[in-house]
């Protein structure tokens, strides 16, 4: 067998290599990042979707609530001596809880989140509903009066959520109303 010299079978050497070997490598970890970025979004975007549920469910459950209890009327701003949970929340204004600090539902105490029936809704430790109500200027309701000086009331639901890793909890959404008259 004759060869020439100046004809050799050529493979690819070291250096050629390592650059397809870091061009690949590189493409790869591209689409990894591209997919851990659209796992994020789309858990970002379930868990926005379950805060404004879960604010919505406040809505429900208050919708039809009168402003004020039907016994004492606008004496008592809050829950009245005789509710202390949920349950017995007969008027709106019992949900801005005491001293207007807003009334808490909350996972991992056990009080919640809730559904519009007032039910535990299991699963969701993670979850805090904070409702507040406000009484407002009508004429401007963003301008919030003393409590029971006004017939106009809003509402405002907080939803936070807390991964199991995460140090606070994150805002997901607010969800406010004006009170039907």
């Amino acid at each position: 067998m004759n060869r020439n010299p100046c004809v050799s079978s050529r493979g690819f050497t070291l250096v050629e290599t390592a650059i397809a070997i870091v061009i690949i490598a590189s493409g790869v970890l591209s689409l990894v990042a591209a997919q851990q970025a659209w796992h994020e979004q789309s858990a970002w975007a379930e868990r926005a979707a379950v805060a404004t549920r879960l604010g919505n469910e406040i809505r429900e459950m208050t919708f039809n609530a009168p402003r004020h209890d039907p016994v004492t009327g606008t004496a008592t701003w809050g829950p009245e001596a005789n509710e202390v949970d949920l349950e017995d929340f007969d008027d709106l204004d019992d949900f801005d809880g005491i001293d207007g600090e807003g009334f808490v539902l909350s996972g991992p105490e056990g009080t919640g989140p809730v559904n519009s029936m007032r039910q535990l809704i299991p699963g969701m430790s993670h979850w805090t509903q904070t409702i507040h109500v406000f009484n407002v200027d009508p004429g401007n309701v963003n301008n919030d009066v003393l409590d029971a000086t006004s017939d106009m009331m809003r509402v405002e639901v907080t939803i936070d959520w807390q991964g199991p890793d995460a140090p606070e909890p994150v805002t997901m959404t607010k969800v406010r109303w004006l009170a039907p008259n």
